[in-house]
């Protein structure tokens, strides 16, 4: 497979034997450019974070989970690239100015997150430096820092890869098919392509935004074998909306994901908001989040409780699904082999849609619980009801037995309250160790309390609420 990119503002082309190569390995073995670091190896700590730029934007993004085949067509900027001794990036030397690194090995990721960030106009700093850690420091000086270099100017160089003339590197390579000597692998124009590729390669993996896959390679130390990688797929990226529905392309990442739905489902989008970090967000899918099929993702319960379409394709042939029904069982879909995710399609609007996630942090954590509630009232009496959750099952899963109890009782905090023990007929929640099954189920049917007060108006956020 050759890939063709820019690194650093240069042409770059890469002739790959194994896909399964991470832009992190590839950037400090093959070409010396160790100031991306390697630390926790699954996308957590944000020290090998760098900037990927393509026809949609730039953003910060984890080097140590992307597969080297996903920068083909794109822009990729490291630490090397974002300054120079001469000219450092305001926000490096910004950084010198406040004192913003102590050890220094977290500060090339988050000196190139808070340069993406800078480039994109965002002023959000604690939402722009989510996805890095860093201990010794403390973010008070980091923060004095991105708050400094706010309102310097973008460096022309870090304008350059967005020219025209840079993204025409999307029309120069076409998709190519591994050799004799490395498991097939594909980059995709469309997803006409990738129907009739995936019909004679059924087994292979579809590598959209990679945050999971990526930790197979990583931590489970497996090679990733046959692989089509989507992210030339443009027709997979789409959102069309109607008065009625949204559809959503599967290879929608999150982040795009979740500037669509801010106004039109704005709870869905604050839960999206929490969804690891900018930089997973910057890659994961929509498609990607529910094919993997994890009992705690993030999407489908949101998704379910909003009665959600499932699109699938399998070569010329489509067929539509309610989302609850894809999921057989743990890690087992209703998808034949050869069959992907094309799009989802959900309401427009859904005013008394709310979802709650809760995880012993607020960002950048996995679920122990997440509960997405939908109720339809009129003339004070609930008519329709579609209630999910994700943590309490071996899928995500509907609240049958409590939908059946609220059909046209009065919605109120009474009534919640008195049906919410009917969990118990829908649930058996396991321990481990992101909760004990007592708790799952004290607190999904907390929040069964927290969705009537949501609706009554109350203030039921953590970040509204004070002690």
């Amino acid at each position: 497979m050759q890939i063709t990119f820019l690194l650093n503002g240069e042409t770059t082309t890469v002739a790959l034997t194994d896909a399964s190569l991470t832009v992190l390995d590839w950037l400090r073995e093959e070409r010396g450019l160790t100031g991306s670091k390697e630390a926790c190896r699954e996308g957590d700590c944000g020290a090998c974070t760098v900037m990927l730029t393509d026809a949609s934007g730039s953003r910060a993004i984890n080097a140590c989970i992307t597969l080297l085949p996903q920068l083909h067509g794109r822009a990729l900027r490291t630490i090397e690239g974002i300054g120079t001794a001469a000219a450092p990036h305001p926000v490096q030397q910004a950084l010198i100015d406040h004192h913003g690194s102590q050890c220094g090995f977290c500060t090339p990721g988050i000196a190139v997150a808070l340069a993406a960030a800078h480039l994109n106009g965002e002023a959000d700093h604690d939402a722009a430096l989510a996805g890095n850690l860093c201990r010794c420091t403390g973010y008070a000086p980091i923060i004095r820092a991105a708050e400094a270099a706010a309102g310097a100017l973008v460096p022309e160089w870090m304008q350059a890869d967005a020219a025209p003339a840079s993204l025409a590197l999307a029309a120069i390579s076409s998709g190519g098919i591994g050799g004799a000597d490395s498991p097939p692998a594909l980059l995709p124009e469309s997803a006409d392509d990738l129907a009739v590729w995936y019909l004679a390669h059924p087994d292979a993996a579809l590598v959209a935004g990679g945050t999971d896959l990526g930790l197979t390679i990583t931590k489970a130390l497996k090679p990733l074998g046959e692989a089509a990688f989507l992210h030339r797929c443009a027709d997979l990226q789409t959102i069309t909306e109607t008065a009625e529905e949204i559809r959503i392309g599967a290879g929608v990442s999150i982040a795009a994901l979740l500037r669509a739905l801010a106004g039109p489902q704005p709870s869905f989008a604050a839960l999206l908001a929490r969804f690891a970090s900018p930089q997973i967000r910057a890659m994961a899918t929509l498609g990607g989040n529910i094919a993997n099929g994890s009992p705690i993702a993030d999407t489908p319960p949101a998704l379910i409780a909003l009665g959600a379409r499932l699109h699938l394709r399998r070569g010329d042939g489509r067929r539509e699904m309610a989302l609850e029904d894809f999921y057989l069982d743990y890690r087992k879909q209703d998808r034949a082999p050869g069959e992907f995710i094309e799009a989802v399609t959900i309401p427009a609007r859904a005013p008394n849609l709310r979802v709650y996630k809760l995880s012993k942090r607020f960002d950048q954590d996995i679920s122990a619980l997440c509960g997405a509630f939908n109720v339809t009232v009129q003339r004070g009496r609930i008519t329709a009801a579609r209630i999910a959750f994700g943590g309490m099952a071996a899928v995500p899963k509907r609240a049958r037995a409590l939908e059946a109890a609220l059909i046209g009782q009065v919605c109120d905090e009474a009534t919640l309250a008195a049906c919410a023990p009917l969990l118990a007929q829908d649930f058996t929640p396991i321990s481990d160790f992101r909760g004990a099954a007592a708790y799952r189920m004290q607190a999904a049917q907390n929040l069964c309390l927290r969705y009537a007060r949501d609706l009554a108006g109350e203030a039921v956020s953590v970040l509204e609420v004070a002690p």
